[in-house]
C-alpha cells in the first residue's frame, strides 16, 4: 500500500494565494517527514479552487526540498501545454531528481483556460489523443517530428533524453499516468498501458468498473498479462484523521463547503455553456463518506477496502481540507504515524 498526498493549494475564504501555497509546500515537506510515499500536485488557472498554475514548477521546488519522496503532477492539463514543452520539463525533473518525478496528464475541462492559452475547445474535445501520443514519443524516442493535425514540425533531436542512465543505472523515462473520467479516456490509457488516476468523487464500485475496463482494453491492445495486472493505478481521495468518530467529518463539513463554493463558482466555460456545479455541503459530505475520514482504524479500513474492491494500492489523499496550516501538518503526521502502520 502506497499512501501519498494530493495537493490542490486550495484557497479558503479569507485567505490569500500565498497562504495557500505555503500550506501546500509545508504539507509536502511534512509528507516526506512522515514516511508517506508521494505528493501529487494539481494545476488550476484563474480560480481559488487551487492556486497552483504550474504543477511542474511546484514539483521542481519540492523535488529540490526533498530527498526520498516521489513528486507527481495530478495533473498537468495537456490542452493548455505544448506536449514537447511539457515533455522537456518532465525529462528535466526526472533526470535531476534521480527518477522521483511522475507526470500525470489530463484533459481538464471546457474552461476559459482554453481561450487564454490558445488551445481552443477542439483541443479539449478532440485533441487529447494526438497531444498524448506526441508527449509519449518525446519521452521515449531520440528524435521526434510533429505529424498530427494540431502539431506539425520537422524532426528534431530530443535533448535531454528522458531515458538516459540515472545514477542507479536504470534507463527508464518518467512514469506517465492519465486522469480518466470517461470510458473513452480509460481505453486510450489502456491502449498505451498507462496507469490511471481516478478522481476523488468516484466510489469504489465506479473505480472497480474503470479498472476492469482498463484491463480488458489493455489485453485487447496486446499488452502482456504482467503489464495488465501490474498497472499501478492511483486513487484520489480525502483524508482527515481525528480521534472522535465524528470529529474529522465535522471539521471538513465546517470548512470545505466555503472553499468549494467560491472555488467551483469561479469556473468560467470557454463557450459560455451553462455548468451545474455540485452543492458544496452535499459534496463535502459525500467525500467524507467515501474516503478515510475519521479515527485511524476507520481510515485504514476504508483504504484497505478500496484496495480490495478495486485492486488499486496507490492513493493520493487531499489532506488540506481543514484550511489550516497547523491542522494540515498534524493530519499528515497522523497519516504516517497512526494510519500507515495499520496497512503494512
Amino acid at each position: 500500500m502506497r499512501i501519498g498526498t494530493f495537493v490542490l493549494a486550495a484557497q479558503f475564504p479569507g485567505q490569500g494565494p500565498g497562504e495557500a501555497l505555503h500550506r501546500a509546500v509545508r504539507s509536502a515537506e511534512a509528507a516526506e517527514e512522515s514516511g508517506l510515499d508521494s505528493v501529487w500536485l494539481a494545476e488550476h488557472h484563474f480560480v481559488p479552487y487551487g492556486v497552483c498554475p504550474s504543477a511542474t514548477t511546484l514539483a521542481a521546488l519540492l523535488l529540490g526540498r526533498t530527498r526520498r519522496i516521489r513528486v507527481g503532477t495530478a495533473v498537468s492539463v495537456l490542452p493548455n501545454h505544448h506536449p514537447v514543452a511539457l515533455g522537456e520539463q518532465a525529462a528535466l525533473l526526472h533526470l535531476t531528481s534521480g527518477g522521483r518525478f511522475s507526470l500525470g496528464v489530463g484533459r481538464g475541462g471546457p474552461w476559459v483556460d482554453l481561450e487564454v492559452f490558445g488551445g481552443g475547445l477542439d483541443a479539449y474535445e478532440n485533441g487529447f489523443p494526438e497531444a498524448l501520443e506526441l508527449l509519449l514519443d518525446w519521452l521515449r524516442e531520440p528524435r521526434v517530428a510533429g505529424r498530427g493535425e494540431r502539431f506539425g514540425f520537422r524532426e528534431v533531436a530530443v535533448v535531454p533524453r528522458a531515458d538516459e542512465l540515472l545514477a542507479d543505472g536504470s534507463a527508464q523515462g518518467p512514469e506517465v499516468i492519465v486522469a480518466c473520467t470517461s470510458p473513452k479516456t480509460v481505453r486510450l490509457a489502456a491502449s498505451r498501458a498507462l496507469p490511471m488516476l481516478l478522481g476523488m468523487h468516484c466510489g469504489d464500485e465506479e473505480k472497480a468498473e474503470m479498472v476492469a475496463l482498463w484491463r480488458t482494453a489493455a489485453r485487447e491492445a496486446g499488452h502482456p498479462p504482467e503489464v495488465v495486472e501490474g498497472a499501478a493505478h492511483v486513487s484520489a481521495g480525502v483524508a482527515q484523521i481525528a480521534d472522535g468518530p465524528g470529529d474529522a467529518m465535522e471539521t471538513l463539513v465546517k470548512t470545505m463547503p466555503g472553499w468549494l463554493r467560491q472555488g467551483l463558482d469561479a469556473h468560467v466555460t470557454v463557450d459560455d455553456r451553462h455548468r451545474v456545479m455540485r452543492d458544496p455541503v452535499a459534496y463535502a459530505e459525500l467525500l467524507c463518506g467515501l474516503h478515510p475520514v475519521g479515527p485511524p482504524k476507520l481510515a485504514a479500513d476504508r483504504l484497505a477496502a478500496t484496495a480490495e474492491r478495486t485492486g488499486i494500492t496507490r492513493f493520493a489523499l487531499l489532506v488540506e481540507g481543514s484550511g489550516d496550516l497547523a491542522a494540515t501538518e498534524e493530519n499528515v503526521r497522523r497519516l504516517g504515524a497512526d494510519v500507515l502502520p495499520l496497512l503494512t
